[in-house]
């Protein structure tokens, strides 16, 4: 029988979502997150419960016969990516098995599961990334970048990161060398002392627009003006748009606003999709992969099928992306969002794209959902990584629409929700995958489930 702490060498027999390989001692089954099927791996026993044994991994001993090289430099000690080291072809595969697997052990009955779309680039695929300031090593450096794998302070300054393109690097550099020259200290989680928290910095793909947004406590006064003039002089493959300093005092390792400056330009970036216009701002949600969201948004609006002159909701709607792709030949859509910006953003993107058939509500689906008086045709569900709300399903469903489009970036998520639908009358038409998250084992799944003939 293992113990705590025991350093164990394991063979990872199987792997399940979300990267969590599986090996067994004298028939016990011990958890090895970030492991890949067919690695030997030396490992420390974390968790010894009854009901459940974790091991870390301490080292790869051996690798796995389908394993390659990593292309990036950070890989294994940056915590931004897992399947570096998978052939693409072999990370579609295990998606795509783990999520027919999950969805089948739901017992959902027969459907059709469709081959999973890749994203269109497999490296420089993200419009988004959140850096958070801090160091090397206890005492070390200014750091800026991503947390070290399995650590909640360390961080690796990605100045090599392959999911996103140069000019994210050369504004993360260029503002760590200038920081790291001013002597400038980043916030202490711990103390709640210093300044420096995180930068963000959002890219339009296809309009080639970026937004760079510095995330500081209020602790002391910072003089940004020769900051602004370095980032302006960057050669960037990209218009740059503005430049925010957001305070944030909050407690919380999270990026939020007490008070958004403009230092330079504009507070959002403008992205196309599908032919629609989308302004985005500093705090909107957006979708990572720009190019990945029109596959994605492509199989949304296929399994939608026919909307002329149907009534559709979009709850959990965002800044209205789908609501506004299924609008043009749709009779009304209805979005409802926690959010509030991100309600008036899908506001200005409905009037930008000349939309007048469009309604967004600001609030909880689970309370809107009840104002709501008109009977849909169908209903388009993108809820937050938990799926949605026990207390909300019923009421969703109790608007009996002909199909609903499921819309899931957590497949354990679905698979806990969709037996409700089962239970009240619906069946699963077809699933299909869509990758848009590269390099690591997170996957979107769009399911459509019909209404039963009574």
């Amino acid at each position: 029988m293992v113990k705590k702490n025991e350093i164990i060498d394991l063979y990872i027999k199987e792997v399940k979502f979300p990267n969590k390989g599986l090996a067994y001692v004298d028939d016990k089954e011990i958890t090895v997150k970030n492991a890949i099927k067919d690695q030997k791996v030396r490992a420390r026993i974390t968790k010894n419960k009854k009901d459940k044994v974790e091991a870390k991994i301490l080292e790869v001993i051996e690798k796995s016969p389908i394993e390659v090289d990593s292309e990036c430099t950070h890989f294994g000690k940056c915590g931004g990516c897992s399947y570096q080291t998978l052939p693409y072809e072999e990370q579609l595969k295990l998606k795509q098995s783990q999520v027919k697997e999950l969805l089948d052990s739901a017992d959902i009955g027969d459907y059709e599961f469709l081959d999973i779309v890749p994203s269109p680039n497999k490296f420089e695929y993200r419009n988004k990334m959140e850096f958070t300031f801090g160091d090397v090593e206890k005492g070390g450096e200014l750091a800026l970048g991503m947390h070290e794998k399995g650590r909640f302070y360390e961080i690796v300054v990605v100045d090599d990161c392959k999911i996103v393109d140069e000019d994210f690097t050369s504004i993360l550099t260029t503002i760590l060398e200038y920081f790291r020259e001013k002597k400038t200290p980043f916030y202490n989680k711990n103390r709640h002392e210093g300044i420096l928290r995180h930068l963000v910095v959002r890219k339009a793909i296809k309009e080639k627009q970026i937004l760079i947004n510095l995330v500081t406590s209020s602790q002391g006064e910072l003089q940004l003006d020769e900051l602004v003039e370095k980032i302006k002089d960057l050669k960037l493959n990209s218009k740059l748009k503005g430049i925010l300093h957001t305070i944030n005092d909050g407690l919380s390792d999270t990026v939020q606003s007490d008070e958004t400056r403009i230092l330079y330009g504009q507070d959002y970036i403008t992205e196309e999709l599908l032919g629609l216009k989308f302004k985005i701002s500093a705090f909107s949600f957006f979708q990572t992969n720009s190019l990945g969201a029109e596959k994605l948004y492509s199989v949304v609006r296929d399994f939608a099928g026919e909307t002329k002159d149907k009534v559709v909701f979009d709850l959990y709607c965002g800044t209205g992306t789908i609501a506004q792709i299924v609008a043009p030949i749709a009779k009304k859509v209805y979005g409802i969002e926690i959010v509030e910006e991100a309600v008036e953003r899908a506001k200005e993107n409905a009037e930008l794209n000349g939309l007048d058939n469009c309604e967004f509500i600001a609030g909880d689906v689970m309370e809107k959902v009840k104002e709501l008086t008109e009977k849909p045709d169908i209903i388009i569900l993108d809820p937050p990584r938990d799926g949605i709300h026990p207390k909300a399903i019923h009421k969703i469903i109790d608007f009996a629409p002909e199909e609903f489009v499921y819309v899931s970036c957590k497949p354990t998520s679905l698979a806990r929700d969709l037996p409700v639908f089962i239970e009240r009358g619906y069946k699963v038409e077809k699933v299909q995958c869509v990758d848009m998250f590269p390099m690591t084992p997170h996957v979107e799944s769009v399911i459509l489930l019909h209404r039963k003939s009574i």
